[in-house]
């Protein structure tokens, strides 16, 4: 038997002298404030109508600084702005893609008829 067990044989289970002490630590769970910085990136370099992109990139960053100082409520306040900024950004992007889309399909068809019709016109010419 190794002497720290025997020593623990002998003297048995601790006996309590006082009333068992226990200390509570509160710890503060802080809430997370996103700042949407990848989304405006996003919407930065790929879809940036009227700069909206760059301007909700900007309000990011400056979310991103308000957490950094323990700012919760101005990074919440830049938070929302970047992120109706974003919205805002994408709505009008997707739409202008839309818009192109349909100019070009209907454009290209236009095109597709124009030289019959020029050798339908120039049929009487000659």
């Amino acid at each position: 038997m190794i002497k720290e067990e025997h020593e623990v044989a002998i003297l048995g289970a601790p006996q309590n002298s006082g009333p068992v002490m226990s200390t509570v630590v509160n710890i503060q769970t802080e809430t997370v404030v996103p700042d949407h910085i990848v989304w405006s990136l996003f919407n930065a370099l790929f879809l940036n109508p009227c700069c909206l992109g760059f301007v909700a990139f900007a309000y990011s960053v400056k979310s991103r600084d308000r957490k950094m100082v323990r700012d919760r409520i101005g990074a919440q306040s830049y938070a929302s702005t970047a992120k109706c900024l974003n919205i805002w950004a994408l709505l009008l992007g997707l739409l202008s893609i839309i818009i192109l889309i349909i100019i070009f399909a209907t454009g290209s068809l236009m095109v597709s008829h124009l030289p019959y019709d020029i050798m339908k016109s120039q049929k009487g010419h000659y």
